[in-house]
């Protein structure tokens, strides 16, 4: 079923990361962790479709999404940059293989973070976060997204890693083995999305420390 949606709000978060709010269809239901395919309402674009997560929580009012933006790509996500207030997105059915399934440890680069934006915030708003640990993984510092918010939420279970910068208080590189080994939850759950070379070396290293799979909960993009 599609949803035609006016855009209520737009704005940059990052350099190349979009942060925009729409109406929410009456009865429009999702899961944290879940998203959509997205068109925009314009001639010549109401067929192209990308999938984007939810970033609002279900019972908020509105919906949010967390969308970076590839210029050079000349595609959705270019054509996004140039929206505004009241222009139209064109929703599709919900879907997602992310779900929290308990306490673990939550592994995301770059804009592999948007499905557990929602899942993080409803476990605060529901004063279940526990021990849930995220690392980042993205190339400066200017690149994370809501690093300020997941500092509050989740304080020092909150681990940065940088490829392109180094700075103090900061990992600097990619994600190891060691690193995992080092915040591996005793639950043993592994959130992960990301980027696929990324989502590549990080299931290398749950082999190598004799992770099942079943334990992954992964999305890729």
């Amino acid at each position: 079923m599609k949803h035609i949606v006016k855009i209520k709000a737009i704005e940059h978060i990052t350099p190349d990361v979009l942060r925009i709010i729409t109406e929410k269809p009456n009865q429009y239901e999702f899961e944290p962790g879940q998203a959509t395919d997205i068109a925009i309402n314009m001639v010549g674009w109401e067929d192209e479709l990308r999938a984007f997560t939810f970033t609002s929580l279900p019972t908020d009012n509105d919906l949010e999404f967390t969308i970076k933006t590839y210029p050079s790509h000349n595609g959705v996500t270019n054509r996004l940059l140039y929206l505004k207030k009241d222009d139209e997105l064109i929703l599709h059915d919900v879907f997602g293989d992310i779900s929290y399934k308990g306490e673990g440890l939550f592994i995301a680069g770059g804009a592999g973070i948007t499905p557990f934006l929602s899942i993080l915030k409803q476990l605060h708003t529901d004063n279940r976060l526990g021990k849930n640990k995220l690392i980042f993984a993205n190339k400066t510092k200017s690149d994370i997204i809501h690093e300020q918010e997941f500092n509050k939420l989740l304080g020092e279970n909150f681990i940065n890693v940088l490829s392109a910068e180094e700075l103090t208080g900061y990992e600097t590189g990619y994600i190891t083995e060691e690193m995992i080994n080092a915040n591996m939850p005793a639950s043993k759950n592994i959130y992960l999305c990301g980027p696929p070379q990324m989502m590549e070396a990080v299931e290398k290293h749950l082999a190598s420390l004799n992770i099942d799979e079943s334990y992954i909960i992964k999305e890729g993009f």
